[in-house]
């Protein structure tokens, strides 16, 4: 079974920040799920290099476009093969195949009578590269996301018949499951009840752009252009750049992955446009919230932006990841709390699930000739422990399919306490100072072993590195099948266990981030 899954391709205006890799972190998470239980996976990320904003900043730097965009696409690319993404496609809006496909798309679109001459007149943002409806000062009208001033337009455009569509994209977002979470449907439903109207496709004296094919000085507008990328970045290396093919190489996608503000491009939009070049539709679209830092929305002139680069360098991936994914409910905004990310990476990841493994395998190691003790009635399905663990998989299982970050991690987070609280309560190091607990000691290690090797399998997705030094520090082969090694009792006893040492150290900043 095949899983095709993007991210937003990124625009190239600026660096990667922070909420670009919370998407892709989230992404990867899903993606390193899917694989894990058997299926095929295409992995899309990449880059948006058109439009006016990147051509006015590329002048404003003293650089070409291209140099612009080849500088900054580098610079995600090489920033998420740090964070060690697994995408399989990183694909760039100015890839020539991409030209291609674009002006296929467009002639199916134009062949269904869905492209017609309009004016368009209205205040501008360069930012959003988007008309805004009414601004709330009209003396001095001015952008809500980006603060800064509109531009008033009025120019011949192309626009794509959107309103010819009102009917099919009401049926499409009442579909369960098609837009999550719950809150952005309802978004979406409001804004399509207002009534569709034709959009623009085109800028004119735009040059940094793709052409339109038949319609001198008109430029694609960047949307247009952007959202097509997805079909593009299916395409194999040694593919022709042929529509045609998307079909075969993994479209439709079945989840897209987006911040809230673009949900309207790509649950509204993107559907009508594929309806019209005839090609089949996603099958999920997830606007995730935005991120805060202390209670503050984070800007450069606030001086308290987060820079995904430098996280990774002092805070390391294990506990970025954790505290990304096992605090902030996906789909709601988040808050970065410097303490609250300290207090969640020491408490969960290096006391209870780091030090459960080192203790235990030391005591092991100790006492049962350098391996897993014998399992004794520990390998049986109803051992306590194992019924926990049973359950707490199958929370993680549909809490994943939901793209439930934060209750999969809880669910392992609970496995990994109920260990600890078993191996206290059964207290091996007072019952082998007595004659006649050695097999009885050697159950409950054996048990609380193969529980903390359960929670390094769960970890997989989410934490991917911890998980590794914890299957390693366990001498598990991490090619064996995820989903049937998550069956009570593989652990072999007698197996020689590594020296162990610690697996997540204690995260110490000598100053703030």
């Amino acid at each position: 079974m095949s899983y095709t899954l993007t991210t937003p391709l990124y625009y190239v205006n600026d660096r990667a920040h922070l909420g670009s890799a919370y998407t892709t972190l989230a992404c990867d998470a899903v993606a390193r799920y899917r694989r894990l239980i058997g299926e095929s996976v295409r992995f899309i990320t990449g880059c948006d290099e058109h439009g006016q904003k990147i051509q006015r900043t590329a002048e404003a730097a003293g650089v070409t476009p291209q140099a612009h965009c080849d500088a900054v696409s580098e610079g995600y690319r090489q920033l998420w093969a740090r964070w060690q993404i697994t995408n399989d496609r990183f694909i760039r809006t100015t890839d020539p195949r991409h030209r291609s496909i674009v002006e296929q798309f467009f002639a199916r679109v134009e062949a269904q009578g869905d492209v017609v001459e309009g004016r368009q007149q209205g205040w501008y943002c360069v930012a959003c590269e988007e008309f805004k409806d009414d601004p709330a000062d009209a003396e001095a009208p001015s952008c809500s996301v980006h603060q800064k001033p509109l531009e008033w337009r009025d120019e011949c455009n192309l626009f794509f018949r959107l309103s010819r569509y009102q009917g099919e994209i009401e049926a499409l977002i009442r579909r369960p499951g098609f837009i999550t979470p719950a809150s952005r449907r309802r978004e979406v439903e409001n804004f399509v009840a207002q009534g569709l109207r034709d959009f623009s496709i085109s800028r004119v004296e735009l040059p940094w752009g793709i052409p339109v094919p038949g319609h001198d000085g008109h430029t694609f507008y960047v949307w247009f252009d952007a959202l097509l990328g997805y079909l593009t970045a299916l395409l194999e290396a040694d593919d022709p750049a042929d529509l045609n093919l998307v079909t075969q190489r993994g479209w439709p996608a079945q989840l897209h992955v987006i911040g809230k503000d673009i949900l309207r491009f790509h649950a509204v939009y993107w559907p009508a446009m594929l309806l019209s070049a005839g090609l089949p539709l996603p099958d999920k679209v997830f606007g995730h919230g935005f991120l805060t830092r202390e209670g503050q929305k984070m800007g450069k002139s606030l001086g308290n932006v987060l820079d995904p680069e430098m996280l990774l360098e002092r805070c390391g991936s294990d506990a970025v990841r954790w505290y990304l994914l096992r605090d902030i409910p996906f789909g709601d905004d988040g808050d970065f709390q410097q303490q609250r990310f300290l207090d969640l990476v020491n408490n969960d990841l290096a006391n209870t699930i780091g030090n459960l493994l080192n203790r235990t395998s030391s005591m092991a190691r100790r006492w049962f000739e350098g391996g897993v003790p014998p399992a004794g009635g520990a390998v049986e399905p109803t051992h306590p422990l194992a019924l926990i663990a049973a359950a707490c998989r199958d929370r993680y299982r549909p809490a994943m399919e939901q793209l439930d970050f934060r209750t999969a991690a809880e669910a392992t987070l609970e496995l990994a306490i109920a260990a600890n609280g078993y191996l206290n309560e059964q207290a091996p190091w007072s019952r082998m100072k007595q004659d006649g607990n050695r097999e009885q000691v050697a159950a409950d290690l054996y048990a609380v072993l193969e529980a903390t090797r359960w929670v390094a399998l769960l970890l997989a997705p989410i934490v991917p590195d911890l998980s590794g030094r914890m299957l390693v520090q366990l001498a598990q082969d991490p090619s064996w099948p995820w989903w049937d090694a998550l069956v009570w009792g593989r652990l072999e006893p007698e197996s020689p266990l590594p020296e162990p040492s610690p697996v997540m150290a204690r995260l110490e900043l000598e100053e703030p981030l």
